[in-house]
C-alpha cells in the first residue's frame, strides 16, 4: 500500500503533530508500506528522511493558544497538487485539515481514498470555526474516514464539525524512551522536570513556578529543570535562592529529552488548557518517571483517571506544591507509579498504533481506486476559497 501523509506544521521545528507524523512514517514503513510525507520547512529538511518532500517555508500564526508554523497559499497549492498528481497514492492521509495549511489543500485538490486525523482539542465555540465553516464543510465533504486521536479530540470533531471519528491514540516509541541512559547532573535527589514551550502560557510554567517555595519549605533538595523553546523573564522574578535551583536547559534534542525524563525523580505537567492527548506523559511513563499532571480531562484519560499518575486541580499551585512534596518523600509510591505507567506506556506503543491505523487505511482503500488530483479544484476554485466564494 502507498500512502501520501500531509503534515500542516514545519517538518523542522519539533512539534506535537510533526513528531507524531514523523514516527507514524517510520512506524508504517517498518509494517512494509511505501510512505511519502508533504510538510512546510526549509529544503534542507528533505534530507532528514528520503520519503519528505517539502511544500515551502512556513509562516508563525497563533492558533489555538500556541503558535502553529503553517504554509498557505497559491505557491504551496500548487506545490501540493504537483505531489498528489505524481504520487499515486492508494490512501492520502491528512493530519489536522481544518488548520489552514496543507492539509486543507490536500482536501481540496484530492479525490479518492481519503483519511484525515484531527489532534485538536477546542475548550467552547470556536469563532473561527464557526466564521469559517463554508470553508471547513468543503475542506472535509471528501474525507472518508475521520480519526481522533483523543477523546477530547472527537469531541471537538463533533461539537465543530458534525459526525464522528473513530479513536485511534498518538503513539510513543516505548523502546527508545525505556532504553534511554540517566545522567548524572540530572539525578540528583528532588529534581523534577518541566518541558514545553515556557513562552506559552498554557503549558502552565507560572503555575509551577508559583508552586516552588512551598515545594523547597517541603522538600530542600528540590530541582527543577525546564527544557523547551522561548524566553521568559518569570525565573528572573524569583528570589535568588529558588533562582539557583532552576535550571534553563532550552530546547533539547528527542534523544537529550528521554534521557532527561529517565533522569528525573517526577516529571511535573501542569498545564492550564488546550491539550487535546498528553503525549508527554507517555513519553515521561515510557522512560520510567513517575507523572504529576494538572487535571485537564485529556491527562486524566492518558494518566487511567489517576491509577498511572498523580492528578492536581488544574492552575493551583499550593495542590500542586502539596502532592509533588508528597510524592518526593515517598518512594515506594513513585514506585508504584512507574510500574503502572510503563504498562501503561506499553498500550500506546506505535508497533500497536500503527496497525490500528492500517485498519482505518483498509476501511477506505481497494478495489483498485487510487488517489487522484481533482480537476475541479483549478486554481480558480482555489482562488476563490481564499477570497472567501463557495
Amino acid at each position: 500500500m502507498k500512502v501520501g501523509i500531509v503534515c500542516p506544521y514545519d517538518w523542522g521545528v519539533p512539534s506535537g503533530v510533526a513528531i507524531h507524523v514523523h514516527e507514524l512514517a517510520e512506524s508504517l514503513i517498518r509494517l512494509g508500506l511505501d510512505v511519502s510525507v508533504l510538510a512546510p520547512g526549509d529544503e534542507t529538511d528533505e534530507q532528514s528522511a528520503d520519503y519528505v518532500t517539502i511544500a515551502g517555508r512556513s509562516l508563525a500564526v497563533p492558533y489555538n493558544g500556541s503558535v502553529a508554523r503553517v504554509s498557505f497559499g497559491p505557491r504551496s497549492a500548487s506545490r501540493v497538487r504537483r505531489w498528489i498528481r505524481d504520487g499515486d497514492f492508494d490512501v492520502l492521509h491528512v493530519h489536522s485539515p481544518i488548520t489552514p495549511s496543507l492539509g486543507m489543500m490536500a482536501c481540496w485538490s484530492a479525490i479518492g481514498p481519503i483519511v484525515a486525523t484531527f489532534h485538536a482539542a477546542i475548550d467552547g465555540r470556536s469563532r473561527m470555526m464557526s466564521s469559517g465553516a463554508w470553508i471547513l464543510q468543503a475542506t472535509l465533504e471528501k474525507v472518508r474516514a475521520r480519526i481522533a486521536v483523543s477523546e477530547e479530540a472527537r469531541r471537538t470533531v463533533v461539537e465543530h464539525l458534525g459526525g464522528d471519528a473513530v479513536l485511534v491514540p498518538n503513539g510513543v516509541d516505548v523502546k527508545r524512551f525505556a532504553s534511554a541512559a540517566s545522567r548524572p547532573d540530572w539525578s540528583n535527589p528532588g529534581t523534577i522536570a518541566f518541558l514545553g514551550r515556557v513562552d506559552e502560557p498554557r503549558k502552565g510554567l507560572e503555575v509551577l513556578l508559583a508552586a516552588l517555595p512551598a515545594m523547597v519549605d517541603m522538600n530542600p533538595n528540590v530541582q527543577l529543570l525546564i527544557a523547551g523553546p522561548g524566553e521568559t523573564d518569570a525565573v528572573a522574578q524569583l528570589s535568588a535562592d529558588l533562582r539557583r535551583r532552576v535550571h534553563l536547559l532550552g530546547r533539547v534534542s528527542e534523544q537529550e529529552k528521554a534521557e532527561l525524563l529517565s533522569s528525573v525523580e517526577l516529571y511535573v505537567a501542569p498545564h492550564i488548557g488546550g491539550e487535546s492527548f498528553g503525549i508527554v506523559l507517555l513519553e515521561a511513563m515510557a522512560a520510567g518517571s513517575p507523572v504529576l499532571a494538572s487535571d485537564l480531562a485529556a491527562f486524566a484519560d492518558v494518566l487511567d483517571g489517576g491509577r498511572c499518575g498523580v492528578l492536581f486541580p488544574t492552575g493551583d499551585s499550593a495542590a500542586l506544591a502539596k502532592a509533588a512534596a508528597a510524592l518526593l518523600a515517598d518512594q515506594g509510591r513513585r514506585a508504584d507509579l512507574v510500574a503502572a505507567g510503563s504498562e501503561r506506556a506499553r498500550e500506546y506503543d506505535w508497533a500497536r498504533v500503527a496497525r490500528q491505523v492500517v485498519a482505518v487505511y483498509e476501511t477506505v482503500a481497494g478495489h483498485g481506486e487510487k488517489v487522484q488530483e481533482d480537476d475541479r479544484q483549478g486554481p480558480g476554485m482555489f482562488a476563490g476559497r481564499l477570497r472567501g466564494r463557495p
